[in-house]
């Protein structure tokens, strides 16, 4: 996961979300973006919106969002923070 809530800001949520499961099979991409959206409901709610416009804290679930859309087996994350923790968690329920 990239440090500092790195998000392309010229591009939207969704098209964040999308280079994030590039090389996923169209289906499989639909499933984990349905898995983002569960997680994250504030973005599926600005997925049309430009990422450099979300507040630090909607970057980060972004950033997130982005690395877990590939369902790692391993996530290496400098100095997480609680929050970002507990997501995760949730996510592998």
């Amino acid at each position: 996961m990239p440090q500092g809530n790195r998000v392309f800001g010229e591009m939207t949520v969704l098209e964040n979300l999308e280079i994030g499961g590039l090389h996923l099979p169209k289906g499989r991409f639909k499933e984990e973006l349905k898995k983002i959206w569960e997680l994250f409901p504030e973005l599926e709610k600005r997925k049309k919106q430009n990422s450099g416009r979300l507040s630090g804290g909607e970057k980060q679930m972004l950033a997130l969002g982005r690395a877990l859309i590939i369902n790692p087996k391993m996530l290496l994350m400098d100095e997480p923070s609680l929050d970002k923790i507990l997501m995760i968690l949730r996510l592998s329920e």
